[in-house]
């Protein structure tokens, strides 16, 4: 594995794995130097990184033991301090969320062309309002409205998907 396959299929997981050590570390600088050891070890042993099928739940997992381990250096008895937590969703609430993101996903899609653009650079991409409106050859107020109309009306879809869950869920009870 060569430096662009590299940064193509490991480094396109670095804010899941930064998050994932802010979550167990709670402090960011802790949090970036596991990120960068991680990286170190990984880019170390990149040719043994071609075997791995589910790259994403390796990473994952790896930082995940990093952490660990660095919470278990701290203690002089060797465990876990009783305020370190993370708890791995479960399968159920994995399925629940890839079905959540789907459904918003879709939901999305039905919106006008303008507002389904404007909210995806906004939300999924993060960009700034000021990249959007010059982007979009709009001003920054255009933007906001039609971001808000945009948050309005999936706000409205997302809530007739939930009743009409919910009353599915109450008829197969």
């Amino acid at each position: 594995m060569d430096a662009q396959q590299f940064q193509l299929q490991i480094l396109c997981y670095s804010d899941k794995l930064y998050r994932m050590a802010r979550s167990i570390l709670k402090d960011e600088n802790r949090s970036q130097d596991a990120y960068q050891d991680l990286m170190m070890r990984l880019w170390e042993k990149r040719k043994q990184l071609k075997t791995v099928e589910n790259r994403q739940a390796f990473l994952l997992t790896s930082m995940r033991n990093l952490c660990v381990d660095l919470l278990r250096k701290q203690q002089p008895n060797g465990e876990l301090p009783a305020n370190a937590e993370y708890n791995s969703p479960d399968p159920h609430q994995l399925t629940e969320q890839t079905d959540t993101v789907n459904a918003i996903s879709r939901m999305i899609d039905l919106l006008p062309e303008m507002q389904r653009t404007i909210i995806r650079m906004k939300d999924v991409e993060e960009m700034e309002l000021s990249e959007i409106a010059e982007i979009m050859s709009m001003s920054e107020n255009a933007v906001t409205v039609n971001l808000s109309r945009a948050r309005k009306k999936l706000r409205e879809m997302i809530l007739i998907h939930q009743q009409q869950e919910k009353m599915l869920y109450e008829q197969y009870r």
